[in-house]
């Protein structure tokens, strides 16, 4: 699903952006080579961001 259209992000990309460190939109948007446009995506990506810890922290709390 698109989360972002202005840069054409999916929902796909941001996860693979939190999977990858990103723990911030401004992380996720550098990790997806791209820049904030009008911001509606924001409140989206938060919740993506909430929903999904880094892979760093998926680790910690799997051991």
């Amino acid at each position: 699903m698109y989360v972002c259209i202005c840069n054409a992000l999916t929902d796909r990309q941001i996860r693979d952006a939190i999977a990858g460190g990103a723990q911030r939109p401004r992380e996720v948007y550098a990790a997806c080579n791209c820049n904030a446009q009008c911001g509606c995506c924001t409140g989206t990506m938060l919740n993506i961001l909430r929903e999904q810890p880094p892979e760093a922290d998926r680790v910690a709390v799997g051991d």
